[in-house]
């Protein structure tokens, strides 16, 4: 039987604040992870997307911190929107709590940032690279934090966040509890959990981990050719408007989630863009005609895969296949939040088959091949080129352009970084880094970035 929220531990402060923002009965990753975070353990929580995540570490770290007084806890987020979302969803468990919290993020002025820090935070909800600015130039101190979360972890081990995260977590006093939450839990989580959570004290909730998919989203695909998908894009926004239902159309690039929102723009949809090329104020702007209601459609990169809650998204449509199985299942999360239902169609032009297999693999529920049920004959597949008309490449090594040599963090021995070599690889941002570190953590960290590629 489930348990009400005041069988979990929370206060008469944090009770009434639920039931006036209609939590009614906890869902299962937050009856579960709520106690096991109550009781000081460390938390490795995996559980689908929109299924209450947030309130899962937010409603126990709030239980436990001094309304008054320095920074106490640390949520880490790989996005912009995603700060914003878990800090407005925190804000809103805390209002009679006293407790206050604030986003930090890139993109938005650092003065503006500083203002609202001065004026007493307890919880600071940030994307790794503007924290360490934060904490190179001494506005944030983390000797007080109590409590550090990693929301979805998975997904800033892909973006490259690693060394930044190991870098942070070096300057937070090691008798805390640290939580990993994520929709999907790869090796690499694992390890990462290994490494920086307290062995004796890791609890690990994984409430699907033998089923990555939703059961409530109706997952269909159809095989076309390249030059067909924006017809049968138009097809299906057509075929399944409704006045309450919004749509996310994911495209493998900023230009072409550009090019897409003007086409559609020009048969007479309502669109707008969201991907790591726009500013701040645009994405800002983007959001909230979205959410608002104003714009039917948001057609994004990947970036919107994750801290995008708008509960009114009733189709997904990948235009692209993602490259990663994972991220697929994080695209169409999007729909279906918090128990609904929702649509996800995915355009398969005919030399993506194969990746798209691999998604079919990771997946017991049913896939529906569209391709039958519309008399639609499946093309034969072409040679693959990674073009996706203009500006698709990886920049591997970070290499070119602008590189950034920054070292000598909280004093010590400044020492520059080896060069932009490192690890390479990419970022589906668009941001490609290379990194070389010198002299101790303390003294010398050193790193050197250099921004190329235009991936997502």
């Amino acid at each position: 039987m489930t348990k009400t929220f005041e069988e979990l531990g929370l206060s008469a402060e944090l009770t009434k604040a639920l039931q006036e923002n209609g939590f009614e009965v906890p869902f299962p990753i937050q009856e579960a992870a709520i106690p096991l975070v109550l009781q000081g353990k460390d938390v490795v929580g995996q559980a689908h997307t929109g299924t209450g995540k947030t309130a899962a570490f937010g409603l126990p770290i709030l239980a436990q911190i001094k309304r008054d007084g320095s920074v106490q806890a640390l949520i880490l987020t790989p996005t912009r929107e995603l700060a914003v979302q878990v800090t407005n969803e925190i804000n809103r468990f805390a209002r009679y709590t006293g407790i206050k919290s604030v986003s930090i993020y890139g993109g938005q002025s650092i003065s503006l940032q500083l203002d609202k820090i001065r004026r007493g935070v307890q919880i600071v909800v940030a994307t790794p690279g503007r924290l360490i600015d934060h904490i190179k130039q001494g506005s944030i101190i983390l000797d007080d934090v109590k409590f550090v979360v990693l929301d979805e972890a998975d997904r800033m081990l892909d973006m490259g966040f690693i060394d930044d995260i190991k870098f942070i977590l070096f300057y937070v006093n090691e008798d805390r509890q640290t939580c990993l939450f994520s929709a999907t839990m790869p090796p690499e989580i694992l390890r990462l959990a290994e490494e920086y959570m307290r062995q004796d004290q890791v609890e690990r909730v994984r409430l699907n981990e033998e089923e990555i998919g939703l059961e409530t989203i109706d997952q269909s695909y159809l095989i076309v050719e390249e030059r067909e998908k924006f017809k049968h894009l138009t097809d299906f926004i057509k075929q399944n408007q409704d006045a309450k239902a919004q749509t996310i159309v994911f495209a493998a690039t900023k230009q072409r989630a550009d090019r897409l929102a003007y086409q559609l723009r020009q048969e007479g949809f309502r669109a707008v863009t969201i991907h790591g090329d726009l500013t701040q104020k645009q994405r800002d702007n983007s959001m909230f005609k979205f959410r608002k209601g104003s714009e039917d459609i948001l057609v994004a990169t990947d970036i919107a895969a994750r801290g995008i809650d708008v509960p009114a998204i009733g189709h997904v449509i990948n235009y692209d296949i993602s490259e990663d199985p994972n991220m697929y299942f994080h695209r169409i999360g999007r729909t279906a939040r918090a128990g609904g239902e929702g649509k996800a169609i995915s355009l398969v032009s005919s030399e993506r088959v194969a990746d798209f297999e691999r998604i079919l693999g990771q997946t017991k529920l049913p896939i529906r091949k569209l391709n039958d049920e519309l008399g639609i004959a499946v093309p034969v597949a072409q040679p693959r080129h990674n073009s996706y008309g203009g500006g698709f490449h990886r920049s591997y090594g970070g290499g070119g352009g602008y590189g950034r040599s920054s070292s000598g963090y909280r004093g010590g021995d400044r020492r520059r970084s080896g060069g932009g070599g490192g690890y390479g690889g990419y970022r589906r941002d668009g941001e490609g880094r290379g990194r070389g570190y010198g002299g101790s953590r303390r003294g010398g960290y050193g790193r050197s970035r250099g921004y190329g590629g235009s991936y997502y």
